[in-house]
C-alpha cells in the first residue's frame, strides 16, 4: 500500500530553485534513505512534505489525501489531518528545555491529539521503556546526554502514531559513540516494519537497512534504486563520485 507519493515537486527561494521535479513514492513498511551532498535539497525536502515550508509547486500525497496537489494546499481542517499522518526527527533533537523527558512525549498527545493524561503517560512510559530510558522520566533534557536525547525525540514523534516517520540526519549532531545508540533503534524499527525516510550520511547503514536509496544533487534526484545496488555499484557517474569519499 502506498503511503506518500511525491510527484513533480518543485521548490524556489526567490531566484534560487532547491527542489527541481522531484517525484517518489513510499510503501508501507519500507524503509527509504535519501543521500546527497549539502546543500542537494534533501532537507529542503522533508521540510515540504512535513509541511514546514510550503511547495512552489507539485503534488504530494499522504494515504491517497493530498496535501497539496498542483501547488494548490488542501483546507486547513484537511491539512491538520494529512499532517498527523507523518512524523518528523529532527537532527537538532528540538525538545522543549523547560519540560521533563515524560512531559516532552505526553504534552502533544494531550494537545493534538487530545488524550487523556493517563492515556498520554501509558503511550509515553511505554516508548520510553522500548528506547531504554525508564529511569529519565523525571529528567529534563539538559541532564541527558545527546543520544538520549535524541531517543526521547524519537519517542515524541512515535507517540502520535503517524504512518511514515521521517529523520532529517538523526546522528549528524552527535558522536561516533553515540550515534550507534540511534541507528540501534531506527534498525529495531526497520524490523518492526515502520515505514521511514531517512536523510543520512551513515553510506553503510543506509545499505544495510533502507529497501530503496535515492541520491541527490542540486535540488534532483540523480539516480534511485534497490538500497546495496545503488551504494555498491551505481550506475550515474555523480553517484560513484559522491560515493568514492566514503570508501577512501
Amino acid at each position: 500500500m502506498e503511503i506518500l507519493n511525491v510527484s513533480h515537486l518543485s521548490k524556489s527561494f526567490g531566484d534560487l530553485e532547491v527542489l527541481k521535479d522531484i517525484s517518489f513514492s513510499v510503501h508501507r513498511g519500507e524503509v527509504l534513505s535519501i543521500i546527497g551532498p549539502s546543500g542537494s535539497g534533501k532537507s529542503t525536502l522533508l521540510r515540504c512534505v512535513n509541511h514546514l515550508e510550503t511547495v512552489s509547486g507539485g503534488t504530494i500525497s499522504v494515504l491517497g489525501s493530498n496535501m497539496v496537489a498542483d501547488g494548490a494546499y488542501a483546507t486547513p481542517a484537511e491539512l491538520r489531518a494529512i499532517c498527523l499522518k507523518v512524523g518528523l526527527v529532527f537532527q537538532n533533537f528540538n525538545l522543549f528545555p523547560h519540560f521533563s523527558v515524560l512531559r516532552n512525549i505526553t504534552e502533544a498527545q494531550l494537545r493534538v491529539l487530545g488524550r487523556t493524561s493517563a492515556e498520554a503517560n501509558r503511550r509515553a512510559l511505554s516508548l520510553l521503556d522500548k528506547m531504554g530510558l525508564s529511569d529519565k522520566i523525571h529528567a529534563y533534557p539538559c541532564e541527558l546526554s545527546g543520544g538520549q536525547q535524541q531517543r526521547v525525540s524519537i519517542a515524541r514523534a512515535l507517540a502520535l502514531d503517524p504512518e511514515v516517520l521521517f529523520f532529517d540526519e538523526p546522528t549528524s549532531a552527535l558522536d561516533p559513540e553515540l550515534t550507534g545508540e540511534i541507528l540501534k533503534v531506527i534498525r529495531d524499527l526497520a524490523a518492526e516494519k515502520m515505514t521511514m525516510v531517512i536523510v543520512t550520511h551513515e553510506m553503510s547503514f543506509a545499505r544495510d537497512v533502507a529497501d530503496r536509496v535515492i541520491f541527490m544533487d542540486s535540488g534532483v534526484i540523480v539516480e534511485e534504486g534497490i538500497a546495496s545496488e545503488v551504494i555498491n555499484n551505481p550506475k550515474n557517474e555523480r553517484t560513484r563520485l559522491f560515493l568514492r569519499r566514503f570508501s577512501e
